[in-house]
């Protein structure tokens, strides 16, 4: 059980990291945009299309998938239903916190901690192909709308078809169902450039972390607060119900859905809050707070149904 706190600490050596630089100023005052943008147009589409074209078909399209996508929903629902008929806040807020409280870290927690909890880096494929094609092309055409003010449809579209993100994500999914065997002289970069992502979205993450204080008189307590719950206890809760007494499935995928749902927010939420600079301390702090709760989490839901 220790090995699985293997993920956790890869991953908070990164965050402590960015936060000495950002503490030191080591970088300058630009740091954080250059490298968010840095991220978001270059290393995370080259990332997204060597997990995706790697993936196994099989595993893209199992059980799993509309067992995570139900539970995602579900959370996504009731955190947009409050914020926008509760709280009234605005659009672009509500989305960053929807996607605060339902989009897990699939990618460099998920896989190393798929590994040393359910014994395969391939589980969580089929949750990141439901964020990357599903939430991230309507993610994507909301965030543009809000922040480039009136557009019209075939405007949205065009953004949402030329964000790298989904571009990265279409072809990588293209590759795998399609079969298509890359060469290595095709691969082999664009593996390089993908190794750079994770490092790099998590030492920015530290930066960001300078000079903030976690539940900070931000005004969006609640909001936090709320996306926080959501993710670590409701959507787990949901995952296993659905798993279970929905699709009937054998008790080891009950525990791979669970343990999925169970996983803290994506970065790449904090990601797209700075691009479109929009709902960052919701975001910063639900990261903050679900990576560092999802621990205990974890560790009960594998020793429940483990």
């Amino acid at each position: 059980m220790l090995e699985s706190l293997t993920g956790f600490v890869v991953v908070g050596v990164a965050i402590i990291v960015g936060w000495i630089l950002g503490r030191i100023d080591l970088l300058g005052a630009h740091a954080r945009p250059v490298l968010a943008r840095l991220t978001f147009f270059v290393l995370s589409p080259f990332l997204l299309f060597v997990v995706l074209a790697q993936a196994d078909v099989r595993t893209l399209f199992s059980a799993l998938l509309p067992v995570s996508a139900i539970a995602a929903v579900a959370v996504i629902a009731v955190y947009a239903f409050i914020a926008r008929l509760v709280w009234r806040r605005p659009l672009g807020e509500i989305v960053i916190g929807a996607l605060s409280a339902g989009q897990v870290n699939s990618n460099n927690i998920g896989i190393p901690l798929s590994l040393y909890l359910l014994g395969s880096a391939a589980y969580p494929a089929p949750v990141i192909l439901m964020q990357l094609l599903l939430f991230t092309p309507i993610t994507m055409a909301i965030l543009d709308a809000v922040t480039a003010g009136r557009s019209s449809l075939w405007q949205s579209v065009g953004r949402v078809v030329g964000n790298p993100i989904v571009l990265g994500s279409v072809l990588g999914t293209l590759v795998s169902v399609l079969g298509v065997d890359l060469p290595p002289i095709v691969m082999e970069p664009a593996q390089l450039i993908a190794n750079a992502c994770v490092p790099i979205l998590l030492i920015a993450y530290g930066i960001s972390l300078h000079g903030q204080r976690v539940l900070g008189s931000s005004g969006r307590r609640r909001d936090i607060v709320l996306a926080t719950v959501l993710k670590l206890v409701a959507m787990p809760v949901v995952a296993w119900a659905v798993a279970e007494f929905v699709f009937g499935l054998h008790p080891h995928d009950v525990l791979i859905v669970t343990v999925l749902a169970a996983l803290p927010t994506a970065q790449n939420v904090f990601n797209y809050s700075q691009r479109y600079d929009v709902g960052e301390t919701i975001s910063r702090d639900t990261v903050f707070l679900t990576t560092v709760g999802c621990i205990p989490v974890l560790f009960a839901v594998t020793l429940l149904l483990g």
